[in-house]
């Protein structure tokens, strides 16, 4: 089975170029962010014409998250559980079933710019919150899949040039410790665990701005994290970084897993 996340950055904007890496990517299932759309307003019909399951979690104009699957999925739920008030539209779960029942949970983590203020205390608040529910989820003992755009980088490595985001809400350490409080509850980084000794690298994102992608200038803040079960059924993981240079791209690239399920 292979779990993908993208952040495609407008479904309408994007739907081509989504719809021209499914026809190649092989993929299972995927998990998007920042559809940016109302649940009324994704083109369900397109995707499930050429074979898709379609979830959605939308929300106009802003965030968003959806799944597309190959494969039957039972018991889709939405939204971060932990504070009823909040209106983004940014977590999905559900479980596919292929040899093994996989439970996945799709986010957006919030960005959190700029930071100190309001922006960063969701962050960091959103971020609480989503340890509480990945520890839920590894005490299932079920394989789990946490992907998705975590808005984090994790370490000096996952940027090109790690001194220009000293001070934003991406790189920040209480941002990092955060995250590290969620791996460390017993989560395996998919994309890290393939080449833990790389200096530099591998990025997800490219600004669209001052010529980032020509220059290698990115980051890695997209992430596969793996309960132990997942990580047992493991066989490969990687980033699809050509994608990046198709017409008209997010400024995201597609994460994958393969997972022996």
């Amino acid at each position: 089975m292979k779990i993908a996340s993208f952040n495609i950055n407008g479904i309408k904007a994007r739907i081509q170029a989504l719809t021209d890496w499914l026809a190649g990517a092989d993929a299972d299932l995927v998990v998007l962010q920042e559809i940016k759309s109302l649940d009324e307003g994704f083109p369900r019909d397109h995707f499930a014409d050429l074979g898709w399951n379609v979830e959605t979690h939308g929300q106009k104009g802003f965030n968003g998250v959806a799944i597309l699957s190959r494969l039957p999925l039972e018991d889709v739920t939405r939204g971060l559980p932990g504070d009823d008030g909040d209106e983004q539209a940014r977590y999905i779960e559900a479980t596919v079933v292929g040899d093994h029942a996989v439970r996945i949970a799709g986010l957006y983590l919030p960005n959190g710019n700029p930071a100190p203020g309001p922006k960063y205390d969701y962050k960091l608040a959103w971020m609480d919150r989503l340890r509480t529910r990945a520890a839920a989820l590894l005490a299932s003992e079920m394989p789990v899949v946490l992907l998705g755009d975590f808005n984090v980088i994790p370490e000096p490595r996952d940027a090109a040039r790690p001194e220009k985001w000293a001070d934003d809400a991406l790189f920040l350490p209480q941002s990092r410790a955060a995250l590290r409080a969620i791996q460390w509850q017993g989560w395996t980084d998919a994309i890290r665990i393939r080449d833990p000794w790389s200096v530099r690298g591998p990025f997800t994102f490219w600004d669209y701005q001052a010529g980032a992608w020509g220059k290698d200038d990115g980051i890695r803040i997209d992430h596969l994290l793996l309960s132990p079960q997942a990580a047992d059924l493991m066989v490969d993981s990687g980033v699809d970084r050509d994608v990046r240079a198709a017409e008209k791209p997010s400024d995201h690239v597609p994460v994958w897993v393969r997972l022996a399920a």
